[in-house]
């Protein structure tokens, strides 16, 4: 598959990393009725959310996605991402637990196949060759049909598909690492040339760098105050009020969210066709889709760009 037949819908993809943590019962599956409703048709979640949580074990996201799309009937419609490789180490990477994973994941999300599968992170120690091949096998199984890499340098991603090429397995057409106006370096230079030059989607993970960028994060207090304040605060870093700076005289401009700004943004960066960001209620989902319809000068994206 090429890297953009995986892509449907509006520009957006809807990130799972919320769903049975939260958001859950009734309240996600509204949030879900309404990205559809809206034209939303991409959704990225893992096996590992939320394994953070105590109590929680890895598969809580997968387990509410596939409670909803039976519920709605809608599962041919949808493009569905998801990954393996956190809940352990590189022996996730062997060819048969790739497999046992995958065959786990389709059971919670009750679904005969996954659209987008990734490599959830990279194992530095293994020679790529055995990447490559533990997930050509899941595409060969029938129950895949592209494969993504998340969190992988220019370097590995590059043998990745070299690897591919060579030996006639299936290439990564994807990659997902963390990118947005206060993080840019999982997706510099280097990387926005090789997604370019080989034609793969890049879709961003933490868009709004959990909630930072939504400008509700301004004291102290204001991070003492969410369950994602701590992590929102940690990828704020140094630059981050003056990113803000930028983005409320953007907001000023055009009268758009905070939110909408930084998707914005980022669908005009090179490689990516769509972010990912997530919304724990149907509220939250509206300031997400309201990106869509913001249009961004080139002024305007260069002082965003120039802030961080």
């Amino acid at each position: 598959m090429s890297a953009h037949e995986f892509i449907a819908g509006i520009p957006l993809v809807l990130g799972g990393n919320v769903f049975g943590w939260s958001s859950k019962g009734d309240e996600a599956f509204a949030v879900l009725d309404a990205f559809y409703e809206a034209g939303g048709r991409m959704i990225d979640t893992a096996d590992v959310y939320s394994a953070w949580i105590p109590g929680h074990k890895g598969g809580e996201s997968e387990t509410v996605l596939g409670e909803w799309l039976e519920r709605s009937g809608v599962r041919a419609d949808m493009r569905i991402h998801t990954k393996t490789g956190m809940l352990g180490g590189a022996e996730l990477y062997d060819p048969a637990r790739v497999l046992q994973s995958l065959d786990a994941s389709l059971e919670r999300l009750r679904t005969d196949r996954v659209d987008l599968y990734y490599a959830h992170k990279d194992y530095p120690e293994l020679a790529i060759a055995q990447i490559v091949e533990a997930f050509d096998g899941a595409v060969r199984s029938g129950q895949v049909r592209a494969l993504g890499a998340s969190n992988f340098d220019a370097a590995r991603l590059s043998a990745a598909l070299n690897q591919a090429e060579a030996v006639g397995a299936t290439p990564f057409s994807a990659l997902q690492n963390e990118y947005n106006l206060v993080a840019r370096d999982a997706y510099g230079e280097d990387l926005q040339r090789l997604v370019t030059e080989r034609d793969l989607a890049m879709l961003p993970f933490f868009g709004l760098a959990s909630g930072y960028l939504t400008g509700k994060y301004r004291t102290e207090a204001d991070f003492a105050q969410s369950l994602r304040g701590g992590r929102a605060k940690e990828l704020a870093g140094t630059n981050g009020p003056q990113v803000l700076q930028a983005m409320d005289e953007v907001a000023a401009e055009t009268g758009a969210s905070h939110a909408a700004i930084a998707l914005a943004w980022l669908v005009r960066q090179p490689g990516i066709p769509a972010p990912i960001a997530s919304a724990r209620t149907v509220e939250q989902l509206q300031q997400l889709l309201e990106f869509t319809r913001v249009k961004l000068t080139d002024d305007q994206l260069k002082r965003l760009s120039a802030a961080a």
